[in-house]
């Protein structure tokens, strides 16, 4: 599906919408109708048919506002029940005269525009161009010369120049239709071939997972988890290592380069992938210590509570910690001392760079590679494919989105939609405390809230279930990481200008066994 909109103060108004199912295209325009929302009512009403049932809807950014104006009007024609994480909408469920539909972000899958999908995985319909900023609620019914170049969105003058050849006259709603029509089939031809590749590489049902994430998360379990042996944290465990979880290090220490001088910029080839392939990751069931761990067992692994001592004469310190500055939560890399949880190897590795440690407190587990089987068998598919081919564009996105999963917080909010103002109002004099978001949909009021984690199945340890999330091992996989780009920091032989998670800039070439002209080791 896809909608096209118009701005009104500020407003998306949409004034065409599309659907195809793979053989059959609807089209609704807005002039047939007395407004945008009984357009898209009516569209929802020829949609809910039973052959329709059950079917799965994608709408490329459908997290953006074609996602809140949906839940508006389907909130107003029957019941939904969308899922909405971090702000991101993920799917919206929707039933209406005993049919279901589900409403979800193709971006979700296969993060990036359109247009470049189109191209890479090469189907018949290509995204077109089309003059956005000209429409507006007064030329809807618009028949003469084509628009001015200045209307159209990031397009050159000979793509200009090429769609001007095809008009003597433009009729903005044959062209409207047409521009959302293509649209439709191009994303339906993208996820037809994707959905088919990862059915014959994994044998996977595509459409049963919302992210890429999931997707890879269900081929690494399915395919190379051999023995279950992922910690899945909650409580107060997985609130302790997530203190640990910041993320890459990106950092600006010199602004300018002299001029005429040249700066050398080298980036890390798939630097996650490569952590998870080459390091081993925590596993089992965590076990609780106080005092110093390694005056017991020289050789412990984990995340250890530390006092933390850098050293006065570090010039890019190397630890990150969590600091609320203004009431934000932000991530600074700090010399002096603190307190914090790290996870052991990230420890091992400072130590060699002058910090200090005495652990007070912390977590053991057990280590092993479990992730070898799925990096080598992606990374050889990327390689087998040239840059620009399907497979390899499948490959990289599954390589780098596996991790994301394990990190990902498992306090999913609760979402309550009230029917009316004055039940959400009499419902948040009790509850305000426990409201994290809350949008307006037309007389009703979607409300993202807190909830007390009650009647939730508990494993065999006293742990809540979770949604296949373990901190601990996104938190090793980051540290790892942070410890690689940690080599190329206190370098007396340049002088380092940039860095961030998996790329530096330099004054001067690194080393021939480091790098070679196509990735560096």
């Amino acid at each position: 599906m896809d909608i096209e909109t118009f701005l009104k103060d500020g407003v998306h108004i949409p004034y065409v919408i599309t659907w195809y199912d793979g053989k059959n295209i609807f089209s609704y325009y807005l002039t047939n109708f007395k407004s945008s929302n009984e357009m898209i009512i009516q569209t929802f009403k020829d949609l809910m048919v039973k052959k329709y049932d059950n079917y799965k809807i994608y709408i490329h950014n459908l997290s953006g506002f074609d996602g809140i104006f949906l839940l508006k009007i389907l909130a107003e024609l029957g019941s939904v029940k969308p899922i909405i994480h971090h702000g991101d909408l993920i799917s919206i469920d929707f039933k209406f005269k005993g049919y279901n539909i589900i409403f979800r972000d193709s971006q979700q899958l296969l993060i990036t525009s359109l247009r470049s999908l189109g191209k890479v995985f090469a189907v018949e319909t290509q995204k077109s161009i089309f003059p956005y900023r000209f429409v507006n609620e007064n030329n809807l019914n618009y028949i003469g010369s084509l628009p001015d170049f200045k209307y159209f969105d990031k397009i050159s003058s000979l793509d200009y120049n090429c769609y001007i050849e095809n008009y003597n006259n433009w009729n903005m709603k044959e062209e409207s239709i047409k521009y959302c029509e293509i649209d439709s089939m191009c994303l339906y031809q993208i996820l037809d071939k994707f959905s088919n590749m990862i059915f014959e590489l994994f044998e996977i049902n595509l459409h049963k997972y919302p992210t890429l994430s999931s997707l890879a998360f269900a081929i690494f379990r399915t395919h190379f988890l051999k023995k279950n042996e992922i910690p899945q944290l909650s409580g107060q465990i997985a609130k302790d290592i997530r203190q640990s979880y910041t993320g890459g290090a990106v950092d600006m220490y010199i602004p300018k380069s002299k001029k005429g001088s040249k700066i050398y910029a080298y980036d890390v080839n798939s630097l996650y992938p490569f952590v998870m392939d080459n390091f081993e990751m925590p596993i089992g069931n965590p076990t609780l210590f106080y005092g110093d761990i390694r005056k017991v067992d020289p050789n412990a692994f984990g995340f250890f509570y530390c006092k933390i001592k850098a050293p006065d004469n570090l010039k890019h310190p190397i630890l990150q910690t969590h600091v609320k500055i203004n009431k934000t939560l932000r991530t600074i890399a700090p010399l002096g001392e603190w307190s914090d949880i790290i996870f052991s190897a990230e420890m091992d590795n400072a130590i060699k760079f002058g910090y200090k440690f005495e652990i007070l407190w912390g977590y053991t587990f057990n280590r092993k590679y479990i992730f070898k089987g799925f990096v080598s068998s992606l990374y050889n598919l990327r390689l087998k494919w040239p840059k620009g081919h399907p497979l390899n564009l499948i490959a990289k996105l599954l390589l780098n989105s596996l991790y994301g999963r394990f990190g990902m917080d498992d306090q999913f909010s609760t979402i309550t939609i009230f029917n009316n103002f004055k039940e959400f109002k009499k419902w948040f004099e009790i509850y305000n405390d426990d409201v994290e978001n809350f949008i307006e949909l037309g007389d009703k009021v979607l409300v993202q809230h807190r909830s007390e984690m009650l009647n939730q199945k508990t494993d065999l340890y006293g742990n809540l279930e979770t949604h296949n999330v373990s901190i601990c091992i996104a938190a090793a996989i980051t540290a790892y990481a942070r410890m690689h780009m940690s080599q190329f920091k206190n370098n007396l032989d340049y002088n380092l200008y940039y860095t961030d998670t998996d790329s530096i800039y330099i004054d001067k070439p690194l080393p021939d066994d480091l790098v070679d002209n196509k990735k560096t080791r």
